[in-house]
């Protein structure tokens, strides 16, 4: 049977793009108040610098789509892609997010949600999604867990676990 590669947008939630939208505009305007002080060249420099880190950071994780092809499955970022081989994947399940959830280290709806997190029932687990009423859980054979969300997702689910057999 032949696969065709099935590619799917993350849909940010309205929070995400309200709370992307005022983050943004206020880390802007902090720059620019601080642009138009005298003698603060120095700070400055280091808040611009902590702005591009920032924003570098925030391309190197935020995910824009899921994608599945004969031999991985992909999360799409601006500047990298994520690959999964399909062999090391054990189970993949809808699974929301719940309200117990705790974020270790990433963002909790800045551009969405990407980085780790950790709920008592799942455990730890990596997220790249911009709704969490589209999510589903990856399971791989090492144990680790991927908490992954794009428009469409039971169809996604389905042809991931049509790909891995299950």
């Amino acid at each position: 049977m032949r696969h065709m590669t099935i590619k799917k947008r993350v849909e940010l939630s309205s929070y995400c793009w309200i709370i992307s939208a005022l983050s943004t505009a206020l880390m802007c305007g902090v720059f620019v108040y601080a642009l138009k002080r005298p003698d603060n060249g120095l700070a400055v420099w280091i808040l611009g610098a902590a702005i591009v880190v920032l924003f570098l950071f925030t391309l190197c994780y935020m995910p824009l789509s899921i994608s599945v092809d004969k031999e991985s499955l992909n999360i799409n970022r601006p500047l990298k892609i994520k690959s999964i081989p399909l062999p090391e994947i054990t189970d993949v399940r809808m699974c929301a997010p719940t309200m117990g959830t705790i974020r270790i280290c990433g963002s909790g709806g800045w551009f969405g949600w990407y980085g780790w997190f950790s709920e008592k029932d799942l455990g730890k687990y990596f997220a790249y999604y911009g709704k969490a009423s589209d999510c589903f859980l990856v399971t791989l054979k090492n144990g680790k867990k991927y908490m992954l969300g794009c428009k469409d997702a039971p169809e996604m689910v389905k042809a991931i676990n049509n790909r891995i057999g299950n």
